[in-house]
């Protein structure tokens, strides 16, 4: 059994930067999934003077909500390299592509494949967060 003291795998992202990656990508989430199951309640049927009087209410909203995605995606844009990898290597471990003995592998194979979409990847992956829990909690970080 390993110490809580001993380290199988070093981490070039600070676990707690890991740990504010998932907040906002919960917040991202609700938002969307608030979205979703308020449009989906409520079927409007518009005619054609509601059409042309209809206000865009929401938009305020929707920046709101895009700063967060924003804010994250620019978080992600600014890590170096080695911090980017060790990112996606955790997405990777939390969705079962890789077992947490296989770090290394997940790593270098992530490092390889490394390029200035990592953010759009990432934030393109519906249970981003919660890969990013199981990957953490797998290698016990």
């Amino acid at each position: 059994m390993r110490h809580p003291d001993e380290k199988e795998w070093e981490l070039t992202i600070d676990p707690d930067t890991v740990r504010l990656f998932i907040l906002k990508a919960k917040a991202i989430g609700a938002a969307m999934n608030d979205d979703y199951a308020g449009g989906s309640e409520h079927e409007i049927e518009l005619d054609g003077d509601a059409r042309d009087s209809h206000n865009h209410d929401g938009l305020a909203e929707e920046e709101e909500e895009n700063l967060t995605e924003e804010e994250l995606r620019e978080l992600i844009d600014d890590l170096n390299v080695d911090e980017a990898a060790d990112l996606v290597a955790l997405v990777w471990i939390g969705r079962g592509d890789y077992d947490a003995a296989e770090w290394a592998d997940a790593v270098n194979e992530a490092r390889q494949r490394s390029n200035k979409r990592t953010s759009s990847y990432l934030l393109g992956l519906p249970m981003l967060a919660d890969y990013l829990e199981e990957g953490l909690e797998a290698i016990g970080a």
